[in-house]
């Protein structure tokens, strides 16, 4: 392990360009790293996720913190790459965060994962739903969403339940796209069906022009999109130039306001699969809280669907965090969650176990309007 003189050194430029100077975890602090996009084509899904983390965090310490401590997020950018989150979480471990909180991505995720379990540091509520993640078993791992199988179970039920059956899939040459696109042969599998056609785009391009080729080509009723915002909507838009007149499907991870935004009258019937409470539907009482404490707040504060899980997360691991004690650790807080079984938070049900550290299997449909907007 590095020392803190060298560490402190290694991050001089960081913290002149404004991030937090990481330090040892105080008496009345409980310290918390995240690495995630802050820059880059996947930034706002890094940038939505912490502003909900922090609006509950914030709400938290102003009511005096949890057994007297407050809850500090020190954010480090990874841009989305696997390596510049893997030095993060080094830099982040070095430095004793309590526990690693909200990663973004398949990719990084798995990256970090392998070092907060040698750290034995419960890494909680990462953004996404990828099966490596969570298979096998892992003491440390924590996840509040559902599976990239859940989603793309649901995807392909109600294609077909619509008489859709020529799938095409669409996905990030990554562990996050394979995750998807294995979740989608799964499903298809079930009904003796396989994709129409595949074609794939680098992380972190929207050079989609081969694979739009690849994908009209094969005349698809509906094609599954496993990639970030960005280079979805190159794909939506240069595929309906070229004349695809079919529907687009994506799972969560996109970023559902993110792609509202890129793509602008050309969303209209996008469709997005859910793993979180919809912020436009105040039907919960998460929702109602959510959004009140987003007016509240005001500034850059966004009620959408990334945020919603930033928000939600941050709840989710506070009750764990009370449930620590007053003087807590790692194995404390790994015990703390794995007491949550069946509880509400506003509606959206929380069950840990021992033996189970997925929460929650909750998926539904969400579709696109042309004036920006998302209706569930």
């Amino acid at each position: 392990m590095i020392s803190r003189r060298k560490f402190s050194q290694a991050l001089g430029a960081v913290a002149a360009a404004g991030a937090p100077v990481l330090r040892a975890q105080p008496d009345n602090r409980i310290i918390l790293g995240q690495s995630a996009p802050f820059t880059g084509p996947a930034a706002q899904l890094g940038i939505q996720f912490n502003r909900g983390a922090k609006l509950y965090f914030d709400q938290v310490n102003a009511q005096g913190g949890i057994h007297k401590r407050s809850v500090e997020l020190v954010t480090l950018d990874d841009g989305y790459e696997p390596d510049r989150c893997a030095d993060n979480t080094r830099k982040l471990l070095a430095d004793d965060a309590f526990a690693l909180f909200g990663y973004i991505g398949t990719p990084t995720s798995l990256a970090a994962l392998p070092l907060a379990t040698a750290a034995k540091t419960p890494f909680f509520a990462p953004f996404t739903g990828a099966m490596g993640l969570r298979q096998p078993f892992n003491r440390y791992a924590f996840h509040i969403r559902a599976s990239y199988n859940d989603e793309a179970a649901l995807i392909v039920r109600n294609l077909t339940t619509l008489g859709l059956q020529k799938i095409a899939v669409f996905y990030q040459n990554d562990a996050y796209g394979k995750a998807g696109l294995d979740g989608v042969q799964l499903a298809l599998a079930k009904l003796n069906m396989k994709p129409v056609a595949l074609a794939t785009v680098e992380r972190n391009s929207v050079d989609v022009a081969a694979a739009v080729q690849t994908l009209v080509a094969a005349r698809p009723d509906a094609i599954v999109q496993i990639s970030a915002y960005k280079s979805c909507a190159a794909c939506i838009r240069t595929a309906r130039k070229a004349g695809f007149g079919g529907t687009f499907f994506n799972v969560s991870f996109v970023g559902t306001q993110a792609l509202a935004d890129e793509l602008g009258k050309d969303g209209a019937g996008v469709v997005v699969s859910q793993v979180m409470p919809s912020p436009y539907y105040a039907a919960r009482a998460i929702t109602r809280e959510f959004v009140e404490a987003v007016k509240k707040a005001g500034g850059d504060h966004q009620a959408n669907f990334s945020s919603m899980e930033g928000y939600l997360a941050a709840k989710v691991m506070a009750e764990g965090l009370r449930r620590a004690g007053p003087k807590p650790s790692q194995d404390t807080l790994v015990a703390g969650l794995e007491t949550i079984n069946n509880q509400s938070f506003g509606g959206f049900e929380v069950t840990f176990s021992p033996a189970d550290h997925v929460a929650s299997s909750f998926v539904e449909l969400s579709m696109l309007t042309g004036d920006g907007r998302v209706r569930t």
